[in-house]
């Protein structure tokens, strides 16, 4: 399968940052994110998690899809 790019919330970095990561769809609706991550980095959801696509509006306007949690 291709892959796409999601974007993933970084964790601890003060104001909110986000890396462009590849991520694998998988049959079922989710994505499982492709790593490794780079030293230094703590994201939202390691290399090999299962997640969710959803679109996020930034501050300047644009719209992009974002690693989410999967739905319960």
């Amino acid at each position: 399968m291709s892959e796409i790019t999601l974007l993933m919330p970084l964790l601890d970095e003060g104001t909110p940052v986000w890396r462009p990561v590849a991520a694998q769809p998988l049959p079922d609706g989710a994505f499982r994110i492709l790593g490794p991550a780079p030293e230094g980095e703590r994201w939202a959801f390691p290399p090999g998690a299962r997640v969710a696509a959803r679109a996020h509006v930034f501050a300047d306007g644009t719209t992009r899809q974002v690693a989410a949690p999967l739905p319960a």
